[in-house]
């Protein structure tokens, strides 16, 4: 059956891997710019902004990607503004039919007027427990080390600090090339050492070596992206869609449920994948793999989870019933307690799938 755009956005959703500072509304950018005297913007037309972010997104290369995140993170150094981006992403987030969000972001990058990271984490969880009372979309906050800085330890002790008021996790994010998840193993053996929750960026401009450290050295519970772990994978030369043997890594992460944070549209902007037909997602989903669908940077890959949905019913031909497997496997992945997540799947996932699905059959 052919989704409608309508059934698609009122699919309930899950979305696990989305950056805060990549998904912050134009005109909001060019308020906050205003506001905070921030003179670097490339133009002051929000309409024109928004397509400069997602222009220079679509250059096949994740370091080019990440350059428009200068300009997010410039205005982005007020209380005010970390808790106005952060409440409006709850509202995008209500508007797109997510039920439940975890967003992520690096607190080092908003201290260039002389915020604290405690500052900074404070304002951020602000604005998303008013954007919870207002909207009703439940959230976790996930703080993230970068990779070619030294501050990782640091970034660890904050999230377990605040994992009292909302923070659910600890990240590894930026240029995979040259910086391995290893180099900040310290920083994960403490996040184990207090039973808290890891995610990490792999897989995505590097190779499998990638993959296997975020997970064997530094102990990762998710992975984001994950796209090169087609590399572990044989498949039938004569139909590429017949998985023919595995690796001990891609073997390990199917049977050890390690959900896989998939990111279709700005995989195919940061050249992980030259289109999203030769996305391993389809694959992956077909041959039980733990797989989640998520935005990632939604202003610079112009794009939504409803979007993603529409994405993958048309080039996977996903269905109903599979969008409601990936939705509950998401909401299994959070890093929210065992309860919290199985209230949300019985009490909000469930219903709403039934009713998307008695409004299709009426129809009919």
């Amino acid at each position: 059956m052919k989704l409608t755009d309508k059934a698609l956005q009122a699919s309930p959703k899950v979305l696990l891997h989305d950056h805060l500072d990549g998904g912050v509304r134009p005109e909001t950018i060019v308020e906050l710019a205003r506001d905070l005297h921030y003179d670097k913007l490339p133009t002051a037309d929000p309409e024109k902004l928004a397509e400069w972010f997602q222009r220079g997104a679509k250059r096949g290369s994740l370091p080019l990607y990440l350059e428009g995140f200068a300009h997010t993170c410039g205005v982005m150094q007020s209380d005010e503004a970390l808790e106005r981006v952060a409440y409006e992403m709850m509202e995008d987030m209500y508007n797109d039919g997510v039920v439940y969000v975890e967003t992520r972001f690096a607190p080092v990058f908003h201290t260039d007027k002389g915020l604290h990271w405690d500052d900074v984490v404070n304002a951020v969880l602000k604005g998303l427990e008013r954007g919870k009372k207002d909207f009703g979309v439940e959230y976790g906050l996930i703080i993230c080390a970068m990779r070619n800085m030294k501050l990782s330890q640091e970034m660890a002790e904050l999230a377990v600090d605040y994992r009292e008021r909302g923070v659910v996790g600890f990240d590894l994010a930026g240029e995979e090339g040259g910086y391995p998840p290893k180099k900040h193993v310290d920083a994960f053996q403490y996040i184990q050492r207090e039973n808290f929750n890891i995610t990490i960026h792999a897989g995505e401009a590097f190779g499998i070596e990638s993959i296997w450290q975020a997970i064997q050295w530094c102990g990762a519970h998710r992975i984001g992206h994950a796209t090169r772990l087609i590399e572990d994978i044989g498949l039938d030369k004569s139909d590429p869609t017949k998985i023919t043997h595995m690796g001990y890594l891609a073997q390990y992460l199917l049977d050890k449920r390690i959900p896989l944070e998939i990111c279709l549209t700005s995989n195919v902007d940061t050249g992980a994948v030259r289109k999203i037909e030769e996305h391993p997602f389809g694959l992956l989903f077909r041959y039980k793999f733990r797989v989640t669908l998520n935005t990632d940077d939604r202003l610079m890959s112009d794009t939504t989870m409803t979007k993603e949905f529409k994405v993958a019913h048309q080039v996977f031909k996903l269905t109903l019933d599979d969008f409601e497997k990936i939705t509950i496997n998401a909401m299994k992945s959070a890093f929210i307690p065992y309860n919290r997540r199985i209230k949300i799947i019985y009490d909000i996932i469930k219903p709403r799938y039934t009713k998307v699905r008695q409004e299709l059959k009426r129809r009919k």
